[in-house]
């Protein structure tokens, strides 16, 4: 058993709203697995010293569009994984395997798109890229689709399906509810594309009445990506569609984000809130895109940072099925150490968020194992550094040969 104590925290948010941040706290992980908080252990394998900064889980980006690996023709970027990583990433969710070179969004067919989802599911979701848990091999729902897809798909995996190429002309004959029937069925979440069209041009606007209509998991994008739907659809929506989870983007139209924040503080619904950064794309790779969603939620739309900091951890990966995103005994101990730059006026991250400052990433942790250990990358340094203690940590295991199953076709 491979054990880890985390000393020092001056500050420990779990990424749940209803819990009030501990302070001058520990936490202890054996074999990757969060066993203990406010306790101490007799012999770790490791210490991580947290040097009085902020522990808070990974980032939960619940909008991706990876392709193949970590290249994104999107962008032509290749190592982006990576750099959201260092972003404070440790899990992402795809909204669909789109930016395939050649793929006729006109001419997409249910085998076509089955296959797509299936060979990044057992490819891009299989590898781990630069070790970030990345539930890849969403289908993008088209019109002909039957029972026995959904079939295959749940065989493979797949627990993502997402309208936006589908054809609202029809969505008077019923098959669009009936896939969101067969999904459930099938423990799926369905989320779909809302307001004006996506960057391919190919997609369908998709307002109250299709949303109402469809009545989806999650709302992608509700306010913008890259535009929302007209102020009085999103209000609609937030009204009469109570179970959904309204999803905000990095690609966001910032006023509408901030009407859709308001609306969900006064309903008491912010848990209704879920975030992504909807990248790469036309909004580019964006490797602190997460981070600043908390910032822009906390110091500009009135959230205060401990639900901003739940919104894109234990609520979107609850929202997306996921068992992340939330530092409590029995979870993954994905989870990220950070502070005030060097400049900033906040004495904690959560500070930080409120004044809309980016805080430093020092250590980005998945399964217990430190993938940046003392600095990173995409982050200015925080003004307190972290010290780590004991045997090297073991390398990220290779994935495990994929088991045999049926024909994709």
């Amino acid at each position: 058993m491979t054990t880890l104590l985390v000393e020092d925290i001056g500050v420990l948010v779990q990424g749940d709203r209803t819990l009030e941040p501990v302070r001058d706290t520990t936490l202890v992980v054996e074999d990757g697995v969060i066993t203990g908080i406010g306790t101490d252990h007799p012999s770790p394998d490791r210490v991580l010293s947290a040097g009085g900064l902020t522990v808070m889980p990974g980032l939960v980006d619940g909008h991706i569009h990876p392709t193949f690996g970590e290249w994104t023709p999107a962008q032509n970027a290749v190592g982006w994984f990576r750099n959201y990583l260092h972003g404070g990433n440790t899990s992402m969710v795809s909204a669909g395997e789109l930016h395939i070179p050649g793929l006729d969004f006109t001419a997409l067919t249910p085998e076509l798109v089955l296959s797509i989802a299936i060979t990044s599911k057992h490819t891009t979701g299989r590898m781990r890229p630069s070790g970030v848990k990345v539930n890849a091999g969403t289908i993008l729902l088209v019109p002909g689709m039957t029972e026995e897809h959904f079939d295959r798909a749940a065989r493979e995996g797949i627990d993502q399906l997402k309208f936006i190429f589908y054809d609202w002309n029809r969505l008077g004959d019923g098959e669009a509810q009936q896939y969101v029937t067969w999904a459930h069925e099938r423990g799926m979440t369905v989320k779909m594309h809302s307001g004006g069209v996506s960057r391919s041009g190919s997609s369908r606007v998709a307002g109250r009445d299709v949303v109402l209509a469809v009545e989806p998991d999650v709302v992608g994008h509700i306010s913008g990506g890259p535009i929302p739907a007209p102020d009085a659809d999103i209000l609609a929506i937030i009204e009469e569609l109570p179970a959904a989870k309204l999803e905000v983007c990095s690609s966001m139209n910032y006023r509408a984000t901030k009407l859709v924040v308001e609306q969900l503080i006064s309903r008491d619904q912010i848990e209704r809130l879920t975030l992504g950064t909807d990248t790469p794309g036309g909004t580019g790779v964006i490797p602190r895109g997460m981070l600043r969603n908390l910032c822009f939620l906390a110091s500009v739309c009135g959230l205060d940072p401990v639900s901003a900091v739940a919104a894109g951890t234990g609520q979107t990966a609850r929202a997306h099925g996921l068992d992340t995103g939330l530092l409590e005994v029995g979870r993954p101990a994905d989870f990220l150490v950070l502070g005030p730059i060097t400049g900033s006026t906040g004495s904690d991250a959560l500070e930080c968020f409120a004044l809309g400052d980016l805080p430093g990433i020092a250590s980005v942790v998945i399964d217990g194992v430190p993938l940046v250990e003392t600095r990173s990358e995409q982050t200015p340094p925080p003004s307190r550094s972290v010290s780590w203690r004991g045997a090297t940590a073991a390398p990220v295991p290779e994935p495990a040969p994929a088991a045999p199953r049926s024909g994709c076709c």
